[in-house]
């Protein structure tokens, strides 16, 4: 019988990558999109697809459809735009945690959820694990995406504990790769499409920060061997502990892209870490995962996606999006 899977959040950069390897593996995937920050060009190719279909919804509103597992990944990730309507970025954590519940509940179906290293804050544990409980300002300018996602949590957990839903709960580290927006203001994507136009790039606080980035194939890779583990309840780290700081970056990107950009200098945004780093121990050991690709070579191949695609033709979703802030 054909495995039934729903995809919240289908259409983005990271659910575009999922669905397709869902759909080339068999499954029959709904991918559940409102089409704030994805985009249906991501999934273009999956449409002609038998074992594809589309939906356009909003998880803050319930979910009532038979499936076999559901990927929660339905949220803005990016600063720029989490930020513009912060209300709404919270209740959709809060929402889509409770709606994918109540389905997975509903279905008796696996439920995998999509939390973020921004649960820990700005950590005064390096690197960190998944026993570190966070120093995060609840009442910032960011607290919309980091105390959503950690009352996100709660809630699954709670779910769990009580109704006995088979939650999979993974705290994503900074990802990259091809299909990222490129007006997310995250880092990569900024200092890619900045090196590629031959603009200046730019760099915040003193460019020592540090980031830790994981392609984006070998975080698919994390995500379906957590669902298909027979217990994998996390929470869990998934992330690429090679760490960088943010002017290393910068000079890989110039020497890929063999551009003459310039390095400026500007204030760092409030709240930003400092530091940010897995401690992958229990996905090694639980999963037998790590990431495989090295920062230079998905570099390389991101980069080459971004000079396929003509950037004009990407509408930044919100008009403070954010170009140059820091990838969380």
């Amino acid at each position: 019988m054909t495995i039934r899977t729903l995809v919240t959040g289908g259409a983005g950069f990271l659910g575009s990558h999922l669905c397709k390897r869902l759909v080339d593996r068999g499954e029959h995937v709904i991918c559940l999109d409102n089409l704030f920050t994805g985009r249906k060009e991501t999934i273009g190719s999956l449409f002609e697809k038998p074992n594809f279909e589309f939906i356009e919804h909003d998880v803050q509103h319930p979910i009532d459809i038979e499936v076999d597992a559901i990927f929660n990944l339905a949220c803005p990730a990016a600063p720029g735009h989490y930020q513009y309507d912060p209300v709404n970025t919270t209740m959709t954590s809060i929402l889509g945690a409770v709606h994918t519940a109540e389905l997975a509940k509903k279905c008796n179906a696996k439920l995998f959820h999509s939390s973020t290293s921004e649960v820990y804050g700005d950590p005064t544990v390096h690197p960190q694990p998944e026993s570190y409980r966070g120093n995060v300002n609840p009442i910032g300018l960011r607290s919309c995406y980091d105390e959503g996602k950690r009352a996100a949590e709660s809630l699954l957990f709670d779910y769990h504990r009580m109704s006995g839903v088979d939650i999979r709960v993974a705290r994503i580290f900074n990802t990259y790769g091809p299909h990222m927006h490129p007006f997310d203001g995250r880092v990569v994507s900024n200092f890619i499409c900045q090196a590629l136009a031959g603009e200046d790039i730019t760099i915040f606080g003193n460019g020592q920060q540090s980031r830790s980035f994981c392609y984006v194939d070998d975080l698919m890779n994390g995500f379906l061997k957590m669902m298909d583990a027979d217990e994998a309840t996390g929470p869990m780290n998934l992330g690429n502990p090679s760490e960088f700081t943010m002017i290393e970056l910068a000079r890989l990107v110039l020497e890929l892209t063999g551009s003459k950009s310039e390095l400026t200098l500007q204030p760092l945004p409030a709240d930003d870490p400092t530091q940010r780093q897995p401690d992958i121990t229990l996905a090694k050991g639980a999963l037998d995962w790590e990431p495989t690709i090295p920062l230079a070579e998905g570099l390389q191949k991101t980069i080459a996606w971004f000079s396929s695609i003509d950037v004009s033709a990407w509408t930044p979703p919100t008009p403070n999006w954010g170009g140059g802030l820091i990838e969380r």
